[in-house]
């Protein structure tokens, strides 16, 4: 018998998630919900699992990482499932796709390179990706940019860093910090602007826009991802929010009649109380 841990167990247990997903999708005697998705309606739930896993690492949970990868690779096996319906390609050959970019993309730790630091082994990734793309653009006939690859479908605050920074590498960039704190702030005036001259929507969404913009550039300056910090702001604002709540609550009141005074009142309670120790 073998480990639970062992490669045959996993490879045992990934063959009977491929044997899951294939009866699900069978036309007889399927899920009707499974039959009826396609790869448009799944990307959404994709997108889902993965800020879920990334919940759970937040949360330092293990018990609900291990659940919540269990459905990050149950995405990958029904885009495979799909595929291989459709003729396009099989989960074997996602597996040798990645298998063979890994290795191709390490030559210092399969072949003969050399790469002694963390820092050495980014700068070669990036130009191998860099490569890669090149070929790509001339496979497809365009032209290439530093900027090819940078998903569409990126919330919009990652992929504005991830913009940022390959423009950042032909040198497209503040040389400070400084700088991009005064972009800020002029951002921040334009937008001000436009709101006292009573400026159309498209004209508020694009001068707001420019500002998110520029305040992700700041985070990546700061190396701060900017996701990560919005993430500890909603968990912030939902905790103090919620403790507002509960103050309403001791003092009989409906939060909604109760006033944006004494809500502020109970916001700033709800501050000072995170501060006290114990």
């Amino acid at each position: 018998m073998t480990s639970s841990g062992s490669p045959s167990a996993a490879a045992l247990a990934f063959d009977r998630l491929l044997e899951i997903m294939a009866k699900l999708r069978d036309p007889k005697g399927g899920c009707p919900w499974d039959l009826e998705q396609n790869f448009a309606t799944i990307a959404p739930y994709t997108i889902e699992e993965a800020y879920e896993v990334a919940d759970a690492i937040q949360q330092d949970d293990m018990p609900a990482l291990k659940g919540e990868l269990g459905d990050l690779l149950f995405q990958s096996v029904f885009y495979a499932q799909m595929a291989r319906e459709a003729g396009h390609f099989t989960m074997t050959d996602i597996i040798e796709s990645i298998n063979n970019k890994m290795i191709e993309r390490h030559p210092h730790v399969f072949g003969e390179e050399k790469i002694e630091t963390a820092d050495a082994q980014t700068v070669a990734w990036e130009h191998r990706k860099a490569k890669e793309r090149a070929r790509l653009a001339e496979a497809t006939g365009k032209q290439a940019s530093v900027l090819d690859g940078v998903a569409l479908a990126l919330p919009a605050l990652m992929r504005a860093e991830k913009l940022q920074k390959r423009a950042a590498r032909v040198g497209f960039d503040w040389p400070d910090t400084a700088l991009v704190v005064a972009k800020v702030r002029e951002e921040l005036a334009e937008v001000e602007v436009e709101i006292a001259t009573g400026a159309p929507q498209d004209r508020l969404i694009d001068e707001l826009g420019d500002l998110l913009f520029v305040c992700a550039n700041l985070a990546r300056h700061l190396k701060v991802d900017p996701e990560v910090a919005l993430r500890q702001a909603n968990a912030k604002f939902e905790r103090r929010f919620r403790r507002i709540e509960a103050i309403m609550a001791e003092e009989g009141r409906d939060p909604a009649e109760a006033g944006l005074d004494r809500l502020e009142e109970a916001w700033q309670q709800a501050k000072r109380e995170e501060r006290q120790p114990g």
